[in-house]
């Protein structure tokens, strides 16, 4: 019976988290995992070729792929908008199953040479929150919705992992707070949109700002979002 590619990558997964705690996500780790999991190195290696920061990078989508599971489930009709944003937080949050392969996770992605790769995957745990609640921004609020929320989200991680109550509820609180900051954001922005004098200030800002798209409206060069070319 053949075995598939992401089949090896969980096996080596599950394997390598009872030594994340002591190595970290480290080539020690990754080894360990390949003898662990009998996994043949050769196949082990073509799997996962930066070895435990492949591993590093799978258990964060394995959170992410857990969160957007108890979020199709989760009756959030009831909620305040904002109350379904800090819910899928710490959905997220509750769906480590080892606080301390974060920690360790952090410190990894926290280096020079894996810092794109953590860039990315807080912008992808946010892109899947903001499209599982329904966003349907296309323009240039695509980007500031998520880069708000990874600020959010990259700060209650670091909280959460400092946080020794057995119910993280500072941690809630904290969440709390950070996006009740970002909404008083939200209503100055309002406020300027009514405005009179401060609408016609920022007239030519939100123009030209509106000429960004989100990347769905892509249409080649392998860079994200698109420019849509002002009528002369």
């Amino acid at each position: 019976m053949s075995v598939s590619y992401q089949d090896i990558k969980d096996q080596l997964l599950d394997a390598s988290l009872d030594h994340v705690p002591f190595d970290g996500w480290s080539e020690a780790t990754f080894q360990a995992a390949v003898r662990d999991a009998g996994i043949d190195p050769t196949m082990a290696k073509a799997v996962c070729p930066r070895g435990a920061v492949d591993l590093a990078i799978a258990y964060h989508h394995r959170g992410d792929a857990l969160m957007l599971e108890r979020l199709k489930v989760a009756d959030l009709t009831e909620m305040r908008f904002r109350d379904r944003i800090a819910a899928a937080v710490q959905f997220r949050l509750e769906a480590v199953g080892d606080k301390e392969a974060v920690r360790r996770g952090t410190t990894l992605f926290a280096l020079p040479t894996h810092a794109a790769d953590g860039a990315k995957l807080i912008w992808g745990t946010v892109d899947a929150i903001w499209t599982a609640l329904g966003d349907t921004s296309d323009d240039v609020n695509w980007y500031t919705k998520r880069a708000t929320l990874g600020t959010v989200y990259s700060a209650t991680v670091l909280y959460w992992l400092g946080d020794n109550d057995p119910d993280h509820a500072p941690t809630w609180a904290f969440l709390d707070r950070r996006i009740d900051n970002v909404m008083q954001i939200e209503k100055l922005k309002a406020q300027v949109r009514e405005s009179p004098t401060l609408s016609k200030l920022m007239a030519g800002p939100n123009w030209l700002l509106g000429r960004i798209k989100a990347p769905q409206n892509l249409s080649g060069g392998g860079l994200p979002g698109s420019w849509t070319t002002p009528r002369q």
